[in-house]
């Protein structure tokens, strides 16, 4: 997977226009339909200059657009590498929107519980018994909290594998995305390591968790959505008790950040 893929590829000179929009567009369109795999290494830089007749400079800058979109990442002494991730490029992607709109946390948060409800719809009619019991212990770690650290990936774990039984990738990326951003946002909110917060908020919340979990194996998936909805209500309750929260915008460094790290630790992960 990590051989030089110049073998079968096909680099079309561009002759007009911005030509280094043009060369990302194609790498980036071979990165997606898969002809340059994921863990496959670029052709050095020289070798395509070549092949798409442009300078150095020009492939360049294509491929800092492909690192910053999380299609490639660069590694000093060994060449360019595709990380395709899916993780990465909705992190990204959502990121850039909430930014650009200036869209606040409550509104972000909100969404988590709509993708969920339609989560555990899919997941009654398709997770298989042992998944539906995976998600169960996930939700028992929760019972005690104890340690801060250790509830917030326990929840973190939960609300991910909430979704994951869906079978459905796409839902499952972007319900990872946004239930990161809820378990950090309240890690943040709540003042960081503070446990007898993360008791009233984690904590009561365990007996919707369960209800979840008991509606999905009966296989009722209107009432797993609906407790779903149930559950996420209060955690945004919870989550956005002071007013202060309820305004928070990407102009609030705290909240900036937190979007900022969450992208980060996406495309870092690639590189791993």
């Amino acid at each position: 997977m990590t051989d030089d893929v110049n073998r079968a590829q096909e680099f079309h000179r561009f002759e007009r226009g911005r030509v280094a929009d043009r060369i990302f567009e194609d790498l980036r369109n071979q990165i997606l339909r898969g002809a340059l795999p994921d863990g496959s290494r670029l052709p050095a830089e020289r070798d395509l200059a070549d092949q798409y007749g442009v300078s150095g400079a020009t492939v360049r800058e294509a491929v800092r657009a492909l690192t910053a979109m999380g299609l490639v990442s660069v590694r000093h002494g060994s060449g360019s590498f595709v990380t395709a991730s899916a993780d990465a490029m909705i992190a990204v992607s959502i990121a850039s929107v909430i930014q650009l709109k200036d869209v606040g946390a409550a509104e972000v948060l909100g969404l988590l519980g709509v993708l969920n409800a339609h989560a555990v719809e899919l997941a009654a009619r398709n997770a298989s018994d042992e998944e539906i019991a995976s998600l169960r212990a996930a939700a028992e770690k929760l019972v005690v909290i104890d340690s801060v650290d250790r509830a917030a990936a326990d929840l973190k774990q939960y609300l991910r594998r909430l979704s994951e039984i869906s079978h459905s990738a796409l839902l499952a990326a972007l319900c990872r995305f946004f239930a990161d951003v809820q378990v950090e946002l309240a890690f943040a909110m709540s003042g960081g390591p503070k446990l007898v917060d993360w008791k009233r908020i984690a904590g009561a919340l365990h007996p919707q968790r369960i209800a979840v979990v008991e509606a999905l194996e009966v296989r009722d998936g209107a009432r797993a959505a609906e407790m779903v909805r149930t559950y996420h209500a209060r955690a945004l309750e919870l989550v956005t008790s002071s007013p202060r929260t309820e305004e928070i915008k990407v102009a609030d460094p705290l909240y900036s950040q937190l979007i900022a790290s969450l992208v980060n630790t996406r495309l870092a992960d690639q590189t791993q």
